[in-house]
């Protein structure tokens, strides 16, 4: 998990996480945290699978019917298929019933306080079965409309969250013309004139669901100026059912947690949207993941699960060190 380090921030919870805001302007920093939470309550409204009336769980009953969607949601939809289209499926939001069979059908703080093999959807079953696929999902943006086959569930948390992040940093920079750094639960934006030497922030490669990311211990802090910055991690959002122990990160080809070689996956790119889906996809992805990221010239920071660590492209090798942001996945 990433975290930044410095400054005075505003923190709260939201969206099953800890968040954060930092600026530059002292001045705006109660103006920046009503920004920040306004944000978070849209994205919330819009794309949360924990809300019976979000958008998202409107689109989820529709039975394959076309539901007429605003342009918020529409745009987090958008964003969604872009990243599995760019990952190659590997980011697919038709992952919404796997989620659902491994038992992740609650927000995560209350989820994570239930170890019993049963949930409120039925008796926890993990066999698995591959994910729908995200060409199915239908969306025009001109008439802001959108429509899933029946049966189908999406979950956009892969992106929702990391939108939401971008978008808001981008509003308060332009707001008072300072820079900010918006922190979700990992996943970072920065936008503005970044401090005197960068917006330093700390990479917690070993962060369990009950630690507290500002006690963590630091595994390296590196500097930001621009652009996002996301970890994606396996023992985070991490829980149990009886004696299995289940993540959030599916693999699309079996509907499963993935099995993969890395604990955690740190990724820069040019949006916090990217970051996150490459650093999901490289979770996926495994061993392929740094020959993907280096394709990409996306810098990455990768932990196996004894501990090695694999940096990819212009990732620095040392703490205190720039990492540049400017990559997509485009």
């Amino acid at each position: 998990m990433s975290r930044p380090a410095e400054l005075d921030p505003v923190t709260f919870r939201a969206l099953g996480t800890v968040v954060s805001v930092l600026v530059t302007e002292p001045g705006q920093r109660d103006a920046a945290d009503a920004i920040l939470r306004a944000e978070l309550a849209a994205v919330d409204a819009a794309c949360s699978r924990f809300r019976e009336d979000s958008e998202l769980s409107r689109l989820n009953r529709a039975g394959g019917r076309e539901i007429t969607i605003s342009r918020y949601f529409a745009d987090a939809l958008a964003a969604a298929l872009t990243a599995a289209e760019a990952t190659d499926g590997d980011v697919d939001p038709t992952c919404g019933r796997s989620l659902i069979a491994i038992g992740y059908d609650r927000d995560f703080d209350e989820l994570r306080r239930d170890v019993s093999p049963r949930s409120p959807a039925g008796w926890l079953t993990v066999t698995g079965a591959p994910v729908a696929g995200w060409w199915l999902v239908e969306l025009d943006r001109r008439r802001r409309t959108a429509r899933v086959p029946r049966g189908v569930l999406l979950d956009l948390g892969a992106t929702a969250k990391a939108l939401a992040a971008d978008r808001a940093a981008l509003r308060i920079a332009e707001a008072f013309g300072c820079g900010v750094l918006v922190n979700l639960g990992g996943d970072i934006r920065v936008a503005g004139p970044p401090p005197e030497g960068g917006w330093r922030v700390g990479i917690a490669d070993d962060l369990a669901p009950e630690d507290v990311p500002e006690a963590a211990a630091l595994a390296q802090t590196v500097i930001i100026t621009a652009g996002g910055l996301a970890t994606s991690s396996t023992k985070v959002r991490s829980w149990r059912r009886g004696s299995a122990s289940l993540h959030h990160i599916i693999a699309p080809e079996t509907g499963l947690p993935a099995r993969t070689c890395w604990r955690t996956a740190s990724v820069a790119a040019a949006s916090c949207v990217d970051a996150n889906a490459a650093s999901t996809a490289a979770v996926i992805r495994g061993e392929r993941a740094p020959g993907w990221l280096a394709g990409l010239h996306l810098p990455g920071r990768l932990v196996r699960h004894d501990g090695t660590v694999v940096i990819v492209a212009d990732w620095p090798a040392q703490s205190r060190r720039p990492v540049g942001a400017s990559g997509s996945l485009a």
